[in-house]
């Protein structure tokens, strides 16, 4: 068997050496390398060529790429790279990176041409001041064989375990069963398209219900496909931690020991520093010093572990002296299946999409509660500016950068006096304003590559904020809207934050999605499934899976209260009768239940309410901004032997993932349709929708709302055994159109009052 592989990730590997630096060093954007690297090719003359493609061998090595430029009439290769800042303050790993690169493509050529010696050229291409500057090596071809050879071998002796390990894998996979004996039938039905899908290399929409068993249902069928398919990688995407927790928990079911098949979990990078007040360079931390020195030792004994969750990953780590997070980052390239979450493949500069590119793999993606993707992606597509933290960096009296900052401040303030509404939306991102916005952003590079050393956290984030803001203005459409809020400052001045926000991310999302070989979005609540495919950029002919519940009718008792509306005219009117509908209930059939609401004011007006009605009733309460703790506390008193009413908000953090079976939960409260505020965020965001889809009202408010009931609703019944009840509580609920939307197999039962 060969292995193939890029120039860069073979210079990666093997000409990486010393610490791991990542002080502050300003990158520019893919397009202004893009354009750097034009700029340099337009000023050559004569027989220059641009982008050659070049490929050679050594041993059952194929090494493959394309050098940036070759001058036949000097006989010199040159690798091209942009930057910004000072070149002298360049990370000295990075230095030998390029090299190594412009070397492998300077022996390639040598060969492609018949050529005895080649001049190699470093060009240094600085894209704010448009000036370069030019590094040269003279070499011999003989000389270059063996830096070739040197890198090929010490990345062969590696790759050919690589390879002995696909093929022990595919064998695997091949001969792989299903661990529970007989798929039960809606979870057949899942796989079979799953499978079908990866073989034929398409996407799939799948709306598989709670009790399915989605996770196996799709984990397992793309598995045994991937010998076939041909396959390099799974990556298993989630929104929420217990989503991953829940792949890894059936990954490890599909993996006996000594299976070889290789998974790791990636956890976010505040979660797995180990010195999170230290900067990332070998004279702040102790871990990054000599990184690149241990990493091929802790490479290897990673992999022998195969299953590389955050615990066992940060073992290894520990044991090897390496940082847990940037040897994860090394280890997708060695690992079957990936586990982590949305940013790592949808984010703009996200590992996995990157990786998959450089690397030409052929990757099968599973998007777990793929119905949390619009709003996950309208998020990562959507930037902001607030002038209070512009107020603040002034006021620190940063001599270097008085100036820009001035002058920045200045324009933003005319721009807010221009406006009179507190939130007013607009066409498009004023010209004059983005203009001082980069001259400010290309200011602080300057001051912070011109003190490496010193880790200035505000104004990095003041400058990341900008960076993203800007690169968001590159590509602004009719998907997002440009839109400035005002708010009182004190001192009877203004602040404002200014937003490039984000409604339809499809034109950014669907790209990274066609780029996989095959994709499967799935989630229990995906309909209508033309909202989904609209939003998140799939295909018009996705195929599309609705997997029938497992579920029987006479399992949930589903109580439709008409009478009474949650509307927030209307909230005093019913704290009353929704507090005694609980209280009857509860003393009906004592046991857990969650009741759900549009807000944490309206939870804490029913819950006082019922505290006043039915003292006896234990209850416990959602909080804002809960962390793990108190969240694992909240759900703690959902046991066996406890009985009460849980509090929370819809959409929040206890309204899905959560799996409460059996005893543990009996029924659920929605006292609310679960549409979003009426505000004019939204407000815009529906004219947006209307002009695109022509049904905004629905796109903004109906979709969203229902899909948050439906996903809360789905806490109580949890396997095939469960019985429970559900009370939607609202007048609107009685619409036809609304009732639609509803699972299927539910039986409603219209109560009025909730007198029934």
């Amino acid at each position: 068997m060969s292995y193939r592989i890029a120039v860069r990730e073979l210079c990666e590997f093997s000409a990486k050496h010393g610490d791991l630096d990542l002080r502050f060093t300003p990158a520019p954007t893919a397009e202004e390398g893009m354009a750097g690297h034009l700029s340099v090719s337009k000023q050559r003359t004569g027989d220059y060529r641009s982008e050659v493609a070049l490929s050679g061998t050594h041993g059952a090595l194929t090494v493959r790429g394309r050098c940036d430029g070759y001058d036949a009439d000097r006989q010199r290769v040159e690798e091209i790279k942009t930057y910004r800042g000072e070149l002298a303050a360049m990370p000295d790993n990075h230095r030998q990176l390029h090299w190594a690169q412009a070397r492998v493509y300077a022996c390639l050529l040598c060969r492609q041409l018949g050529l005895p010696a080649i001049q190699v050229g470093l060009v240094y291409y600085h894209v704010d001041r448009q000036h370069e500057t030019l590094l040269l090596e003279d070499w011999q071809a003989d000389g270059l064989e063996q830096f070739f050879g040197s890198l090929c071998d010490r990345f062969l002796a590696w790759a050919e375990a690589q390879l002995r390990h696909r093929a022990e894998r595919d064998t695997y996979l091949t001969d792989l069963a299903f661990p529970f004996g007989a798929l039960h039938a809606g979870q057949r039905q899942l796989a079979e398209s799953v499978y079908r899908g990866a073989r034929l290399g398409r996407p799939l929409l799948a709306e598989a219900p709670t009790g399915v068993g989605k996770t196996l249902g799709t984990l397992f069928p793309l598995l045994k496909a991937m010998p076939a398919s041909g396959h390099d990688k799974i990556y298993f995407l989630s929104a929420k931690t217990p989503g991953r927790q829940l792949a890894l928990d059936a990954l490890s079911k599909l993996r006996q020991e000594g299976t070889p098949l290789r998974v790791l979990e990636l956890t976010a990078r505040d979660k797995a520093c180990v010195h999170p007040d230290r900067a990332c360079h070998g004279e702040a931390c102790p871990l990054a010093r000599g990184f690149y020195d241990r990493l091929p030792v802790a490479r290897a004994a990673a992999v022998e572990h195969g299953l590389l969750d955050r615990s066992t990953l940060q073992a290894v780590a520990q044991t090897h002296a390496v940082c847990p997070y940037y040897l994860s980052q090394d280890l997708v390239r060695w690992v079957d299946v990936v586990v982590g979450d949305y940013n790592y493949y949808f984010d703009f500069t996200a590992l996995l999409h990157g990786l998959r590119v450089a690397n030409e793999w052929r990757v099968g993606v599973l998007v777990d509660e793929a119905h949390n993707l619009v709003d996950r992606g309208r998020a990562m597509y959507s930037a902001e500016l607030d002038s209070s933290h512009l107020v603040a960096l002034r006021q620190r009296k940063l001599p270097e950068l008085k100036g820009p900052l001035q002058k920045l401040a200045r324009a933003w303030r005319q721009f807010e006096a221009a406006q009179q509404t507190p939130y007013q939306a607009y066409a498009e991102p004023p010209g004059s304003l983005l203009a001082v916005l980069q001259q400010a952003g290309k200011a602080i590079i300057d001051y912070l590559n011109a003190q490496p050393m010193v880790l200035d956290a505000p104004l990095l984030r003041f400058y990341f904020d900008l960076t993203h803001f800007l690169r968001l203005a590159e590509s602004f459409g009719p998907h997002s809207v440009f839109d400035q809020s005002n708010r009182p400052g004190g001192k009877g001045r203004k602040h404002s934050t200014i937003c490039l926000r984000n409604f339809v991310p499809a034109p950014f999302l669907g790209p990274r999605l066609a780029s996989a070989h095959s994709y499967v979005l799935f989630s229990a609540t995906l309909s209508p499934a033309d909202y989904y495919c609209g939003m998140l950029g799939m295909p018009t002919d996705t195929p599309r899976l609705t997997v029938e519940s497992p579920f029987r009718a006479e399992q949930l008792t589903v109580h439709l209260i008409s009478q009474v509306s949650t509307r927030y005219r209307d909230r005093d009117a019913s704290r009353q009768p929704i507090a005694t509908l609980i209280a009857r209930q509860y003393r009906q059939l004592p046991g857990n239940y969650l009741a759900f609401f549009s807000s944490f004011d309206y939870l804490k007006e029913i819950a006082d309410e019922l505290a006043k009605q039915a003292v006896e009733i234990p209850q416990w309460r959602q909080s804002r901004q809960m962390d793990e703790l108190a969240r694992a506390a909240f759900l703690e008193r959902f046991r066996l032997s406890s009985q009460g009413i849980g509090f929370a908000v819809l959409g929040g953090a206890f309204a899905e993932g959560v799996d409460l079976p059996g005893e543990q939960l009996i029924g659920a409260f929605v006292a609310t349709l679960g549409l979003p505020q009426f505000n004019p965020v939204n407000e815009q965001r529906r004219e947006c929708l209307h002009a695109l889809f022509g049904r905004g009202q629905d796109y903004a408010y109906l979709y969203p709302g229902l899909q948050k009931v439906v996903q809360a609703a789905g806490r109580v019944i949890r396997s095939p055994t469960d019985r429970g009840v559900l009370y939607l509580i609202d007048d609107r609920y009685a619409d036809p159109k609304v009732r639609r939307l509803l699972p299927g197999w539910w039986h409603v039962e219209t109560d009025g009052a909730g007198q029934g």
